[in-house]
């Protein structure tokens, strides 16, 4: 499938999604020997954002790839360019939130007088997130969480293609589409960014 089907696939089921009328799709007897997702989900590990449920697809439908703040580290990296090569999708989708936990907490810190000791992986994820932090910003707290999200999942976009010879060259050579989106928690929607 190329990415612009497997897009317009995924914008269809989260129209189901947000309409009450998800087809729950579950057939995991049929992927016992093989899967063969259509799309690359890159997104929060968020407990209220589960990808399979907002588009409305099943199991096997789509590789998911979640992460504290939907950052992109090596590993994560590494988990979109194994699934593109092994299984075949191409299309990739960033998908940030509203109301993210880990961007209220990076927020906090960067503007926090004094920071706080963190745990390396919390570290990790703060420097990432902490890169799109308007820090210049005279916004309310929430606008600027509001802003980091959006900012976030455009940074995430890049890096994933800057850093990825992998995604560079199915992008250039079979048509892979990286896009970025968020999540509405509030009303289910998911916004699109390209």
């Amino acid at each position: 499938m190329d990415a612009r089907e497997a897009l317009k696939r995924m914008k269809e089921g989260n129209l189901r999604f947000v309409a009450g009328k998800s087809a729950e799709i579950h057939r995991t007897h049929k992927l016992v020997d093989n899967q063969k997702p259509f799309a690359i989900v890159l997104g929060c590990s968020d407990s209220r954002v589960p990808p399979e449920i907002i588009f409305d697809h099943g199991v096997g439908d789509m590789f998911c790839i979640r992460v504290a703040g939907n950052i992109i580290t090596p590993l994560e990296l590494g988990s979109v360019e194994f699934a593109a090569l092994k299984f075949g999708p191409r299309l990739v989708i960033v998908m940030g939130h509203t109301k993210c936990g880990a961007v209220q907490a990076t927020v906090e810190t960067v503007q926090s007088e004094v920071r706080p000791e963190l745990s390396q992986g919390m570290e990790t994820i703060v420097n990432f997130i902490g890169q799109s932090v308007d820090t210049n910003a005279s916004d309310e707290f929430d606008e600027v969480v509001t802003n980091t999200i959006k900012s976030n999942v455009h940074n995430a976009v890049d890096h994933l293609i800057r850093e990825s010879e992998v995604v560079q060259q199915l992008m250039r050579d079979d048509g892979m589409l990286v896009v970025g989106a968020r999540y509405a928690i509030e009303t289910g929607e998911v916004e699109f960014f390209d």
